[in-house]
């Protein structure tokens, strides 16, 4: 990982002519909403612009998104060729998306499978998860490892199968294991950050161009609990 934009500090863990891929931190937004603040698209356009010496309008396309006090990988496609078939890819479920979190409650199981059914609520930008399928509802479904037993939390490898609005957030809070600092889902304080424990650590996928296959790893963010993960 490399660090540029001296007034961003925009994390980069993988660029070429037709992706980048960005660490994220906690409070940043992929794309504007209104909050109005700058969103993560906007810097890494200006990022772009700046390196290439680029006229007029940058082209990024925002091919996913994660929750804003979650950290890690987002990619962007820097032509429309990459953002079509990358977003053939994620929608066909054809990548592995790997995360870290971090919990206060241990699991029944080391290791499990979840599936739930999703309900969004949009008034309170939340989802809550059914054992049983509800009007509206979407099939869920990750499985759960424990990688490693802290002092007074737990740290969780999850591998997802559907790409749910919240979805680690909802399964993991419906076992009543909510992840550190998720006041949403029912951890009972927040942090200092605002953040949640919550990290997209990898992902793997094809490239759209090269046909080759990209494995994507990012760093956790520097605080005691991640570092000692």
């Amino acid at each position: 990982m490399k660090i540029v934009s001296d007034k961003n500090n925009l994390l980069i863990l993988h660029e070429d002519n037709h992706l980048i891929v960005v660490n994220k931190r906690v409070g940043d937004i992929v794309q504007g909403d209104k909050t109005g603040d700058k969103p993560l698209s906007d810097v890494v356009k200006e990022y772009i612009k700046d390196k290439y010496n680029k006229p007029g309008e940058v082209f990024l396309g925002v091919v996913h998104r994660l929750d804003r006090p979650t950290t890690g990988i987002v990619v962007f496609a820097r032509t429309s060729k990459a953002l079509t078939r990358m977003n053939e890819l994620f929608s066909n479920r054809e990548t592995q998306k790997t995360y870290w979190c971090v919990v206060k409650n241990k699991p029944l199981h080391d290791t499990d499978k979840l599936v739930h059914y999703l309900k969004r609520n949009e008034k309170n930008n939340s989802s809550k998860a059914h054992l049983k399928e509800v009007p509206d509802s979407k099939l869920a479904s990750l499985d759960y490892k424990i990688i490693k037993e802290l002092n007074n939390y737990y740290a969780l490898e999850i591998n997802l199968h559907t790409g749910r609005h919240h979805q680690i957030r909802a399964q993991l809070a419906a076992i009543n294991t909510p992840i550190k600092g998720d006041l949403k889902y029912g951890f009972d304080r927040s942090n200092p950050d605002g953040g949640i424990h919550l990290h997209a650590r990898k992902l793997v996928f094809t490239h759209p161009v090269s046909k080759e296959v990209t494995t994507i790893i990012a760093p956790t963010p520097d605080d005691v609990i991640w570092n000692a993960i």
